[in-house]
């Protein structure tokens, strides 16, 4: 008999409880192939799209969440928002796996997650507060070294999540 203030049990929503959006799922690392390919995907989308200062960082041996990522920049939230459309689109289209994308209602910085090819889009203002490039892209040793114990810095602590 069930009472007053008893719980039936029943199987959790598959959902984020916060967000009502669907869990992700565990990423599975594609072949170089697919990762080169979806690369070029990318990048000719963002030329496509006019995107203003498109940079890729090469991340393969410095971490392990993706082994590209590339910066570009919007000239305001309707452009942002429009080349985040068309790179999923372009991606679905390719038979690759439809990339989840972050911020796009704000259009502010928009992350696309294409699992080895992480996209950042941004307006120049965030890019520039933000400053990706030099996090990733910077040079993690001191050339100028004696070869003491600082010779090889290790990465920053936000490098490995």
């Amino acid at each position: 008999m069930k009472g007053p203030g008893k719980r039936t049990t029943s199987k959790p929503s598959p959902g984020n409880p916060l967000t009502g959006k669907p869990r992700r799922t565990r990423r599975t690392r594609r072949s170089p192939a697919d990762s080169a390919r979806l690369l070029e995907i990318v990048r000719q989308s963002l030329e496509d799209d006019m995107a203003e200062d498109v940079v890729v960082i090469d991340l393969a041996g410095k971490t392990a969440i993706a082994d590209h990522m590339v910066i570009a920049s919007g000239r305001n939230a309707r452009h942002i928002g429009a080349m985040a459309d068309h790179l999923k689109e372009k991606i679905k289209a390719a038979a690759l796996p439809s990339p989840p994308i972050e911020g796009d209602s704000r259009s502010d910085w928009v992350l696309i997650d294409g699992g080895d090819v992480i996209i950042h889009l941004f307006r120049p203002e965030s890019r520039a507060h933000y400053n990706l490039e030099k996090m990733w892209g910077g040079d993690w040793s001191d050339p100028n070294s004696d070869g003491g114990e600082d010779a090889e810095a290790s990465p920053p602590a936000t490098a490995g999540t």
